[in-house]
């Protein structure tokens, strides 16, 4: 879908998350759970395998204890929701964390607890977003807030340190874990910062669950 970024089919285990493969030299990185099927091992195994599986929320944990079993990868968590993979080979980390001199991980609490995002200097600033920011629609990027989402206030702050961290010229897609019939096959949200900036977060902020 981008250079040397490839997105899964939406996984039913994960109530149709989408998970990413990122293939980075020796340092390839599985971001989320994608369904754990003959088809999709053997392509991870073409593609050089999985050093580092990075969770980012709660609800796309799925079949990862038969992924680090299977490839030896890492598992890279937010602390507070580490305790949902019991006996499992952990990196938890609290606030951020450098995976490379190209990609790095931070916390975005609101969604859940340990609600995170992975971002890549690549393709112009590559933004995966788990379930804290989806698209709409329009296919323009917001928070969606439903029965399950833990804090919602924190959702929006988290939203505003995304705007507040990057510029146009760092963060030009943004590639989320659900939603993504809405983008029609284009397969990620470009002029990512630009959509962001367009959000009206006051008015976020008064919005009603979703069911």
């Amino acid at each position: 879908m981008l250079e040397n970024i490839f997105a899964f089919p939406p996984n039913r285990e994960t109530l149709g998350g989408t998970a990413y493969f990122i293939v980075e030299n020796q340092t390839n990185i599985l971001v989320d759970c994608p369904a754990w099927d003959e088809i999709n091992q053997t392509f991870l195994g073409e593609h050089g395998g999985v050093r580092l599986l990075f969770l980012t929320h709660r609800g796309a944990h799925a079949r990862a204890r038969e992924i680090q079993e299977a490839t030896g990868c890492d598992i890279l968590i937010q602390e507070q929701e580490a305790y949902l993979l019991p006996g499992l080979q952990l990196t938890v980390f609290e606030r951020e964390f450098a995976l490379s001199d190209r990609t790095c991980v931070f916390w975005t609490p609101g969604h859940s607890p340990g609600s995170s995002c992975l971002y890549d200097t690549g393709n112009g600033g590559v933004l995966f977003s788990g379930r804290h920011l989806l698209p709409n629609r329009t296919a323009s990027p917001e928070p969606h807030r439903t029965a399950k989402t833990f804090h919602w206030p924190r959702q929006i702050n988290s939203v505003k340190s995304i705007i507040d961290r990057f510029s146009p010229s760092t963060l030009q897609y943004i590639c989320p874990a659900a939603n993504t019939g809405f983008l029609r096959g284009r397969g990620s949200i470009d002029r990512a910062f630009e959509q962001l900036t367009n959000l009206d977060l006051a008015v976020c902020l008064q919005s009603k669950p979703e069911p």
